[in-house]
């Protein structure tokens, strides 16, 4: 019997799309809560005073609407902005400071550096 290939899971448009795109979306994530750690306390700042102004309006669910509106909006902007730079053709792969992603780079052999090389390396006499 034989057993024909089609286009399989590597080869397929969409599939590679995809992989782009939450490829994007953990890179961003991890870039926003990394580096953008002052924006991260900017805005539970003013997130703690929406939640003291709208307690007034409403008691029982302020906390609630002002975590969720956050919350909800850098998601929704990581996802944006994945998206808009998947529809770019924008590979992770191509940008040279996501050095972790670059798989020939892990392939090369790293050799030792002792502490003490800077000390005897130069010896030419003893």
């Amino acid at each position: 019997m034989q057993i024909s290939q089609r286009d399989g899971w590597q080869n397929n448009y969409f599939v590679a799309i995809a992989k782009n795109f939450l490829l994007w979306t953990f890179t961003l994530t991890v870039c926003f809560l990394v580096v953008g750690f002052p924006v991260v306390v900017i805005l539970m700042t003013v997130g703690i005073l929406g939640a003291i102004i709208l307690q007034s309006i409403l008691p029982a669910s302020a906390i609630l609407v002002v975590t969720g509106s956050i919350l909800g909006s850098m998601a929704v902007t990581i996802l944006l902005s994945s998206l808009l730079l998947t529809i770019k053709g924008i590979d992770p792969r191509d940008v040279k400071w996501l050095g972790w992603l670059h798989d020939h780079e892990v392939n090369q052999q790293i050799l030792p550096l002792y502490a003490s090389c800077p000390l005897t390396c130069d010896i030419k006499h003893i």
